[in-house]
């Protein structure tokens, strides 16, 4: 099981290599990343929401079509909504994309700068940090019965003394049980564990 010190480990890293910000879709699956980290200017992230530009953004495009990483620059895709002159705009003038894995998980990743091109060593050292956080970060099979019972009857609503009374079991087991998928799922809390099982199709 990787500990989420591992992961912020790798994030440190890649904000070293990206003073203007970056965004991570871990294992896109379903339209959905299972985990999102990013760094961008909150203005930007606003308007990039509100906009829905992750629907026409050609650097997502290329994600989904393309395994490797490269410059922003080097990346010849139709930008008709230009998406990429207003992210300059804000601060992202400068960028290497990255994805890797299979198509049916898909991680998606950009790291930017405002005041030169990336270097072919900085382009390959983001390849090698979002590689690591796809490898570490992959989702598991399966959920144990124990736990995926205890994640559906909480998902349904039940307080954890009505769902242990429901197992069979005691209060402080039924915890443990959503103690261990919450750590197996790489979640924070019960409701992202839930999240994160339903989206991997495991409930």
């Amino acid at each position: 099981m990787i500990e989420r010190a591992t992961i912020e480990r790798e994030l440190r890293l890649l904000a070293e290599l990206a003073p203007a910000g970056y965004f991570v879709g871990l294992h896109i699956r379903f339209a959905s990343p299972l985990m999102t980290f990013q760094t961008y200017d909150s203005a930007w992230i606003d308007r990039y929401t509100s906009q829905a530009y992750a629907m026409r953004d050609p650097m997502t495009a290329w994600g989904f079509s393309t395994v490797g990483a490269a410059r922003w620059s080097d990346i010849d895709i139709p930008d008709p909504f230009g998406i990429m002159v207003e992210a300059a705009t804000y601060g992202l003038k400068y960028g290497v994309q990255v994805a890797c894995g299979p198509i049916a998980s898909r991680t998606i990743a950009s790291v930017t700068r405002a005041d030169r091109e990336f270097t072919d060593s900085e382009r390959d050292r983001a390849w090698s940090i979002i590689e690591r956080m796809h490898d570490m970060t992959e989702p598991p099979e399966s959920l144990t019965q124990a736990q995926v019972e205890a994640l559906r009857l909480v998902a349904a609503g039940d307080r954890h003394a009505a769902a242990a009374a429901k197992l069979g079991i005691s209060e402080s087991a039924l915890k443990a049980r959503l103690t261990s998928a919450r750590q197996r799922l790489m979640a924070r809390t019960t409701a992202e564990a839930i999240q994160r099982a339903k989206d991997a199709r495991l409930l």
